[in-house]
């Protein structure tokens, strides 16, 4: 065998056997890659902190990674690329992914089931008590919608309050003013606008509508695509934490290491998970199947776009059948 032919065969056994196992070792690191999960301060989402804290997601054999962040902050993150997915409601799934940052809905963990509310001033007791005065809510944003489904329900148009547009965080602070008659706001900062204006109570919350409000995990389309199995744990992983909170005999070292998460007392956490419907598996399958209205995120989602267009925070519709995918749910 003459030298360039040993060459030769050198070469066709190096491109055979050495680049395939580069390629191959390549991929493996690629694969091993956490999966960078964005979550916040919201029960349906501290709700992870257990599997974290419990080692559950290495016993399932997958490499994840979460990072904490205030709700807009983590949406942004999203958005830029910095993590592969994101806890948040389904309408602002649609609401990110109409600014670019498309996402997947791989999953339910909760509906708001009393933690979002329409909060009256003292001696407000209805939301039929608001016509002709004002009320300030988060333009946009689901305590809005939430606004106008108890209007609805009261047999009344938006055209019979004022809106005051107000950032979330600055309800207590509007309610005590005394300009405006009622605010939207969620937990825990509905519960600092009741405090800081004694005799103001709830007049309409998400528990009068449930499924008005679906929390999700939101993940990058390729990501879902390419990391799929992983992803399959990490809903099954869910299932686990559903479980551990909801089982009495477990339920206060959970609520312990939520509570520790957001920095308060577990017997201040507790009536705020009371708020949040937390979703085992079987029942998110009952959820995420096609239909109209909020029993189910097809039907929940479509309001929420139609809200979203009529509300100008997007210009056109959003494809909504695109942001769904109930395989990773109802996977084996």
């Amino acid at each position: 065998m003459n030298v360039k032919h040993i060459g030769s065969t050198l070469k066709t056994l190096f491109s055979r056997l050495v680049i395939p196992a580069v390629a191959a070792m390549s991929i493996s690191a690629h694969a091993a890659q956490p999966l960078k999960i964005g979550y916040s301060d919201w029960p349906g989402w501290v709700a992870w902190q257990v599997a974290i804290d419990k080692g559950w997601f290495k016993e399932a054999g997958v490499p994840v990674t979460f990072e904490w962040f205030d709700y807009s902050a983590s949406m942004d993150a999203f958005s830029a690329g910095k993590i592969d997915a994101v806890t948040m409601t389904n309408g602002d799934a649609l609401v990110t992914g109409a600014a670019g940052g498309k996402s997947v809905m791989v999953m339910l963990t909760d509906y708001s089931n009393g933690n979002d509310m329409i909060i009256g001033k003292p001696g407000v007791r209805s939301v039929k008590a608001l016509k002709g005065k004002k009320v300030a809510v988060e333009m946009g944003f689901v305590e809005h919608l939430l606004l106008l489904n108890g209007l609805k329900k009261a047999g009344m148009k938006e055209s019979d309050v004022t809106l005051v547009n107000a950032k979330t965080n600055e309800m207590p602070q509007m309610l005590a003013s005394g300009d405006v008659a009622a605010v939207g706001a969620w937990q825990p900062i509905a519960g600092q606008t009741m405090k800081s204006v004694p005799g103001a109570k709830p007049i309409y919350t998400s528990a009068d509508e449930p499924g008005l409000i679906y929390d999700v995990l939101a993940v990058n389309p390729a990501s879902a695509k390419q990391r799929r199995a992983d992803w399959v744990k990490v809903v099954k992983v869910w299932d686990r934490v559903v479980k551990y909170i909801n089982d009495p005999k477990t339920q206060p070292d959970a609520v312990k290491i939520m509570a520790a998460r957001v920095g308060v007392s577990p017997e201040t956490y507790l009536p705020l998970l009371k708020g949040t419907k937390l979703l085992s598996l079987d029942e998110a399958k009952k959820i995420y199947v096609k239909g109209d209205g909020f029993k189910t995120l097809y039907g929940s989602s479509r309001i929420a776009d139609d809200f979203n267009v009529a509300n100008d925070v997007y210009k056109k519709a959003e494809d909504v059948n695109s942001y769904l995918d109930s395989s990773f749910t109802f996977a084996k």
